[in-house]
């Protein structure tokens, strides 16, 4: 990771662009917790944003079962400066969760911007969204005029855990006479 990347993203110059965002990395290194704090800044700096994950977005736009709903729905989430999506990758999805992710895309491509965050690579989507043919132009929607950062390392939470284990081996180990 490049930690002038995330330092360019608290910039904001990528919102004021309608220009996305995509941290990719493993499990535990942080991804969310820097979507976190640019959704924060952006608030503090006067944008609207909204934090959600993939799996409550798509779930709530799949419940939907009236067009005229899932209109205002989708005008709901296109609507923010900031549109946070984390944890793409995470779960599978069908191709209607697909249909309306693009859809969502589609509406805020050049006009607002979207970070996403996601553990897989953009080759191995077709494994998040399978047999779902929008994935590729999703895809290119979401990467155009966008900074895709890599997040590289070990777990925190791996490493707190750890942590704790091996001090808690320390504390139960007998005292020397």
């Amino acid at each position: 990771m490049r930690p002038t990347a995330i330092e360019a993203l608290m910039g904001l110059d990528f919102i004021r662009d309608a220009g996305n965002a995509v941290l990719i990395g493993p499990n535990g290194v942080g991804k969310s917790t820097f979507a976190r704090n640019i959704a924060h800044h952006a608030v503090l700096n006067g944008h609207t944003a909204l934090f959600t994950s993939a799996g409550q977005l798509l779930g709530d736009l799949a419940a939907i079962d009236s067009a005229s709903a899932l209109r205002r729905r989708l005008a709901h989430y296109a609507a923010p400066t900031l549109l946070v999506i984390d944890e793409v990758g995470y779960l599978s999805y069908t191709n209607r969760h697909a249909d309306l992710l693009f859809e969502l895309i589609s509406r805020r491509y050049k006009t607002k911007s979207t970070l996403v965050t996601t553990n897989r690579n953009f080759a191995d989507w077709h494994e998040v969204f399978p047999n779902a043919a929008c994935v590729v132009s999703m895809v290119d929607r979401l990467v155009h005029n966008a900074e895709v950062i890599a997040i590289e390392g070990q777990s925190y939470r791996l490493k707190e855990a750890t942590e704790r284990s091996e001090q808690r081996a320390v504390q139960r180990r007998p005292a020397k006479p």
